[in-house]
């Protein structure tokens, strides 16, 4: 099935998505910058999706922020984070996700499971896997997918363990 056209609302922020001329999914933008966009779910969970190139200091803190806020949503803690254009984390930013985002997601936000879509540049994969390492000692499981529907699947699974 491919992706026939995408329509966003600019009045409500939704994304509809048609294939065949029938919509598949709705998005509901909740933040976006230069660093990414962070949809509310339909299915009840929060997405993520990095966009190319360098970020900002600032605008990846303010982005990772707005997660935490909307992970307060949602009771059981899941996030898709897609990584797919994403650039590599510097080191820097890998220690303020490791030490400042991930500890205060997970305590003031419930992060419990990423389903992680992988970045195609192999050194941005390198960079998120030395950050989830180094992580284990926080209550979060991650799981790495190439396929989306695979990465969803996943997640609504973590939904139904949690029911």
């Amino acid at each position: 099935m491919s992706v026939f056209e995408i329509i966003n609302c600019v009045y409500t922020g939704q994304r509809f998505i048609f294939t065949d001329m029938r919509a598949i999914t709705i998005y509901k933008t909740y933040y976006e910058n230069s660093v990414g966009r962070i949809l509310d779910d339909p299915m009840g969970f929060a997405r993520l999706t990095y966009q190319p190139g360098l970020r900002q200091k600032e605008a990846l803190q303010t982005l990772l922020g707005h997660v935490t806020r909307l992970l307060t949503q949602y009771s059981d803690g899941c996030l898709l984070v897609d990584q797919r254009l994403m650039d590599p984390f510097t080191p820097e930013e890998q220690v303020y996700v490791l030490e400042q985002w991930l500890p205060q997601a997970a305590q003031d936000g419930g992060y419990r499971y990423g389903a992680v879509i992988v970045a195609h540049n192999v050194f941005a994969r390198l960079a998120t896997a030395m950050v989830v390492t180094a992580a284990r000692d926080l209550p979060m499981t991650y799981c790495y997918f190439d396929d989306e529907a695979e990465a969803v699947k996943w997640l609504l699974q973590q939904q139904r363990m949690l029911q």
